[in-house]
């Protein structure tokens, strides 16, 4: 074998490779969704890829945001640390010469390092949830029926707007929520948080409210898809609200009412939006169904008038069937008409020979 031969079989060994990888990524989705486990696998690594560049961009924003401001908006270490700022200053440590500083304690080398990564994560994950909520929905959407697929974006949108606002409606409540924990017995105690449990509080609040936000969007969810209906949710209504409040009360890191019962009341309002979603859905989706699916498979369907039938009165009574004449086994080259025995009772292979 030449070189010229030998480098010929090597390319065509690398196009080989080369254009087996190319099939295999370039693989046409069937039409119904379904795909191997390999397949499977692969889909959910490009996904989870895709998730946490988001995050670690978002992150690398967070990380820059903590310390510095843009255009109007202040520092996000600025905006996090007002609620702690907006103590009385009796119920807090007072740090400077003047009074008028408000920082947190920092107690190890690291902890504001730490801190600050700690704190661009969650800002990481709360801007960037619209892209991994839509990556998580992309995965299950092709497990979904086409009528159920049309909700997706719909879905998305709403589960980033939730969270979004959990976290929100988070920062608003931790302000009042400080003031009742900081400010109970300053009288004879004051307060001295350090960055380290100061954040850790804000952030499991905020994920916390986050994450209860997206049970309603859930409940709307098993609705479409056709596992609750809304008589079952009404039924539990009672339960649902119970439920709700147990877990707020369990849930809320720092026990104080303003976070629990905030907490508790915004997911109820949300509930029940989500249940006069289920009812309103359902009614639609019993409107187009049809009425014979209704009937028991034990009775019979009712019958509809005379004129459902194609008409009306007695049946006519057929006319009489004719006899055909003997064969005589005589054929024509057109007569298409079956042979016959002949009257004497011979064979018909007599009359061919």
């Amino acid at each position: 074998m030449t070189q010229t031969d030998t480098a010929d079989t090597g390319a065509t060994r690398k196009g080989g490779a080369g254009r087996l990888l190319t099939r295999r990524r370039r693989r046409p989705r069937n039409p119904d969704g379904t795909m191997p486990l390999i397949e499977h696998i692969y889909e959910l690594r490009n996904r989870v890829l895709i998730a946490m560049a988001a995050i670690i961009v978002t992150l690398g924003f967070g990380f820059w945001w903590y310390g510095s401001g843009f255009f109007d908006i202040p520092s996000l270490g600025g905006i996090l640390t007002g609620p702690y700022c907006d103590i009385p200053p009796g119920a807090r440590l007072q740090l400077g010469d003047d009074g008028d500083e408000c920082r947190l304690l920092a107690t190890g080398p690291f902890e504001q390092f730490m801190l600050r990564l700690k704190v661009s994560a969650t800002a990481g994950i709360v801007l960037a949830s619209p892209v991994w909520l839509y990556q998580l929905w992309a995965f299950i959407t092709p497990g979904l029926h086409k009528n159920e697929k049309r909700y997706g974006v719909v879905f998305t949108i709403l589960a980033a707007v939730l969270f979004i606002g959990g976290a929100v409606l988070a920062y608003v409540v931790i302000v009042h929520a400080l003031e009742f924990l900081l400010s109970i017995g300053d009288n004879v105690q004051t307060t001295a948080l350090s960055g380290t449990q100061y954040f850790t509080f804000l952030i499991q609040l905020i994920l916390i409210f986050g994450v209860s936000f997206e049970i309603p969007l859930l409940i709307a969810m098993l609705n479409v898809a056709g596992v609750v209906s809304y008589e079952v949710l009404a039924k539990s209504r009672r339960g649902i609200i119970m439920g709700i409040f147990v877990f707020a009360a369990v849930a809320s890191p720092g026990q104080d009412p303003f976070s629990m019962l905030a907490l508790a009341l915004a997911v109820t309002i949300l509930v029940e939006g989500a249940i006069q979603f289920a009812r309103l859905h359902d009614k639609r989706k019993n409107k187009s169904r049809a009425d014979w699916l209704e009937v028991d498979d034990e009775s019979a369907s009712p019958l509809g008038p005379a004129d459902d039938l194609g008409g009306s009165g007695p049946l006519e009574r057929p006319a009489p069937l004719t006899t055909p004449a003997p064969d005589t086994g005589t054929r024509t080259p057109g007569d298409t008409r079956p042979l016959q025995a002949p009257a004497g009772g011979g064979s018909l292979y007599d009359d061919i020979t």
